[in-house]
């Protein structure tokens, strides 16, 4: 018998942290996330909560954990996308049906509770929590900023009644030896006419000056993608603490204009996946050091983020991005590059890359149903047994 309990404790969200640890002993791709950045995040006094609701659920088998999800209510996405969604994320179990019936079913009452028709996921608070269940590329190791699940989710997921909404791709690609003339002449032509520089400072402190331009140019540049939702000022404050101490200067690039004002960037950092495997989730007293020696020697690149403000969209600016990122990853010697989730519509985006001939490296999916769907199917599935 599965029973469900929520989480209210620091001794249970400890346990809901560290139940996928268990879940995943040994598998050879999946990367532990660092506890405490996952203790962070999930705490009720997290800057999320100042327009997010959640509610934390393990399902048990006797005194075992079983399984674990999150119900999330965002108050500025709905807003924004005109909708009433429950949001689940964090979701891990067994391959047993009723184990994850039973927790899907608690999000479902919880987000009926307080009105939503829909549910959607894996999301997380906002874009820049992991999303997506995989569906293809697992015999690949993962970005630490992504999910990594079993096969057998997807078949539970759709046996509730759950439906593909959309589709993230992430492709892999050589960096090449040179930069081809061509895109060295569009990158001096666009600069030249449009005034641009490369942001390159003496010491990174400058970066987090202007952390939270830098996310304000994300959050114009991001309004129009899927379930996009806005970030508040305590949460790039956040960010800006988390990922811009680690960058170097030669992976990160940040377009300034001719009046000094931020209007793209891309953030890329040397893979960590093995070194956060390595860490085993904690950071001390050793993680740290895998972690470091990651950022050093490496010959895979990660791209994590990248935004250009409406206003300068379409004018090249992309390429003298790509341009800088590359020059940078071949001075580290790195040879490969893993894009960041991009949605399989966006064409234009996608275009960029062609060239260099990407491969698909995974694919991600969110699923949707109304509230009403997923009732249904397990109402009748219940009453089956």
């Amino acid at each position: 018998m599965v029973t469900i309990s929520c989480v209210r404790t620091d001794k249970q969200l400890r346990a809901f942290i560290k139940f996928p640890e268990k879940l995943y002993k040994d598998h050879p791709y999946w990367v532990p996330p660092l506890r405490m950045d996952e203790m962070n995040c999930l705490k009720k006094t997290a800057p999320a909560f100042r327009h997010c609701d959640a509610e934390y659920f393990l399902a048990y088998k006797g005194d075992e954990i079983v399984g674990r999800v999150a119900a999330i209510i965002n108050t500025v996405a709905n807003h924004d996308w005109k909708e009433n969604v429950v949001r689940f994320g964090w979701i891990d179990f067994i391959d047993d049906y009723e184990v994850s019936k039973a927790l899907i079913d608690a999000v479902v009452k919880w987000g009926k509770e307080r009105g939503m028709t829909y549910i959607k996921g894996p999301l997380g608070f906002s874009d820049m929590d992991k999303e997506g269940l995989l569906v293809e590329g697992f015999e690949n190791i993962p970005s630490i900023t992504c999910i990594y699940n079993y096969p057998y989710y997807a078949d539970h997921l759709e046996r509730m009644g759950f439906v593909k909404d959309v589709d993230w791709t992430q492709d892999i690609m050589d960096i090449p030896e040179t930069l081809s003339d061509k895109l060295t002449r569009f990158e001096e032509v666009i600069k030249e006419r449009y005034g641009y520089t490369v942001m390159y400072p003496k010491r990174n402190s400058e970066y987090r000056k202007r952390g939270k331009e830098i996310f304000d140019v994300m959050n114009r540049s991001f309004t129009v993608l899927y379930e996009y939702s806005r970030l508040n000022d305590e949460q790039i404050q956040d960010y800006v603490n988390q990922y811009l101490p680690f960058v170097s200067r030669d992976l990160v690039c940040i377009i300034l204009d001719k009046n000094d004002k931020i209007v793209g960037f891309a953030v890329t950092i040397p893979s960590l996946s093995k070194a956060f495997r390595k860490a085993n989730g904690k950071l001390f007293p050793f993680g740290f050091i895998h972690i470091l020696r990651a950022l050093k020697r490496n010959d895979l690149l990660e791209a994590l983020l990248i935004g250009i403000d409406p206003e300068h969209q379409g004018k090249g600016l992309s390429a003298v991005i790509f341009n800088h990122i590359l020059r940078g990853a071949k001075k580290y010697g790195l040879k490969k590059m893993v894009m960041n989730p991009r949605l399989e519509e966006n064409r234009k985006v996608r275009a960029i890359f062609d060239e260099f001939k990407p491969q698909l490296f995974m694919r991600r999916r969110c699923y949707k149903a109304t509230l009403e769907t997923i009732e249904q199917t397990i109402s009748t599935s219940s009453s089956v047994m």
